[in-house]
């Protein structure tokens, strides 16, 4: 009984002997800038998904449902579910691996070459029978943190999931906004389309009227009807393409591509401030900066893991039970049987393998660091690019009003001149062409300023709103 105490005391202080684990730190050159540079910013909440506060009741309800039902996203969620059960698996190392056995033997042996006397031409042979039970305990104490830098990794392998599939969400939402907005601009260059075919042919009834009173030439009419056809034209191409865009959201929100999804009739109004987050906040919440993040953490932990497997390992295994030739003697407590055993291994021949696995663990550690850089580089120029561009984009559009007031002004004079009789109706008719072709351009630029909108989001990882990350979250970008 004192053995067993012993062994049992061994045991505890064994375990006790574990310590925090403590992984490598990175010196990540990856300096956050101050602010951004292409645009001022303000802070400002909208809520926790980031395309509500454009107003669009069926984006909201299209994009809700292709989050729901995308198979991109179950697979995601498969993923994670797979990387809990593997923690699960690791966490079991903190407990004894305890087992029950039974077996049952019956052998028969020959005794050859044996002088019994009047058996010299017979083989002796005896037949017996053996039953045994047994309880076995074996559990092995993480004095260096081989098992705690396992279940570390396991959870930032979690973590590392879960961020993909935030990012598949992400990702998702993008999609079918942008989708969803080239549907709608679509449709509304369709109209336009059909308003320029309307002003062609009022174009050239004119120049037929001209030409049979003898004021133009075959060649104005030819022209004319070039136009007409023209227009035609644009409006087959438009309608492809709003009939493209349609399928597409219907295919994201997982219906089928009948090309019948009614869109909103407008496009929304942006405001003009961007009311992005800090830099710094960038790191913690887009998406695939939290998984390269995570990775690297679980990169660490296997070198703490394989360095663990350089030094000698402590291991405790027990066994009680019974074993007898008779069945029912199994439950007889005098015919117990027990054992145990208290062991120390220290690797010694295969330790160059060993260490090539830390080496190997140490650089994919390194790979890990690098593209973690390489990704947070990518979202600073992602986000400036897109602030820069939101800027751009508002110039032009505005340039662009500018001009289609410039030219309504114009069309103005030009039907007063008509009306006093100093100039003719093509010059009022050319200026309305110029007005539509304008408001084209703007839709246009409109739908390009939702679309970098869009880009923005996806480069700070979702909305506006600006989020606290979890305190462990620099640990490994310090």
């Amino acid at each position: 009984m004192s053995i067993r105490f012993a062994a049992a005391l061994m045991a505890v202080l064994l375990a006790s002997c574990s310590r925090e684990v403590r992984l490598p730190v990175h010196q990540l050159q990856v300096p956050p800038p101050e602010a951004w540079r292409a645009a001022e910013t303000q802070p400002l909440p909208t809520g926790e998904n980031w395309w509500e506060y454009l107003g669009d009741p069926g984006l909201d309800r299209v994009i809700r449902k292709a989050l729901e039902c995308n198979q991109s996203v179950r697979a995601a969620a498969e993923r994670i579910e797979a990387a809990v059960q593997e923690r699960l698996i690791a966490g079991a190392a903190d407990l004894p691996d305890v087992s029950i056995g039974a077996n049952r033997l019956r052998q028969r042996q020959n005794f050859v070459g044996l002088p019994f006397p009047g058996f010299a031409d017979r083989v002796l042979s005896n037949t017996f029978s053996n039953s045994g039970l047994s309880f076995n305990v074996s559990w092995e104490a993480d004095i260096w943190n081989r098992f705690a830098a396992d279940k570390l990794a396991a959870d930032a392998t979690i973590a590392a999931r879960q961020a993909d599939r935030d990012a598949v969400r992400l990702s998702i939402g993008g999609q079918v906004a942008k989708a969803w907005f080239a549907a709608v601009e679509a449709e509304q260059q369709i109209e336009l389309a059909r308003a320029v075919l309307a002003h062609s042919k009022a174009v050239a009834d004119r120049i037929r009227e001209r030409y049979r009173t003898g004021s133009r030439s075959p060649v104005d009419v030819r022209l004319a009807e070039g136009d007409i056809e023209r227009a035609r034209l644009a409006i087959s191409q438009r309608e492809q393409a709003r009939d493209a865009f349609v399928r597409q959201v219907e295919i994201l929100a997982c219906e089928y591509p009948a090309g019948e999804f009614a869109v909103a009739a407008d496009l929304p109004e942006l405001p003009s401030q961007v009311p992005a987050g800090l830099p710094s906040e960038l790191v913690f919440r887009r998406p695939d900066l939290l998984s390269a993040q995570r990775s690297l953490l679980s990169a660490d932990a296997r070198i703490v893991q394989a360095k663990a497997a350089l030094r000698p390992s402590f291991s405790l295994t027990s066994a009680a039970g019974t074993s007898s030739n008779t069945l029912l003697d199994l439950v007889n407590p005098g015919l117990q049987i027990w054992n145990y055993a208290l062991g120390v291994a220290q690797p010694i021949f295969n330790r160059g393998r060993l260490k090539a696995n830390v080496r190997a663990t140490e650089a994919r550690a390194r790979e890990a660091a690098a593209g973690y850089e390489d990704r947070v580089w990518t979202a600073y120029r992602e986000v400036e690019t897109a602030l820069a561009a939101e800027r751009t984009l508002l110039d032009q559009e505005g340039a662009l009003q500018r001009v289609q007031h410039s030219t309504a002004e114009a069309i103005g004079l030009a039907q007063m001149r008509f009306s006093a009789g100093m100039a003719d109706a093509f010059s009022v008719l050319n200026l309305r062409r110029t007005v539509l072709d304008t408001e084209s351009a703007i839709l246009g630029l409109r739908r390009s300023r939702i679309d970098n909108r869009v880009d923005l989001h996806l480069a700070l990882g979702g909305g506006f709103e600006v989020e606290s990350g979890p305190d462990d979250e620099a640990d490994q970008t310090q």
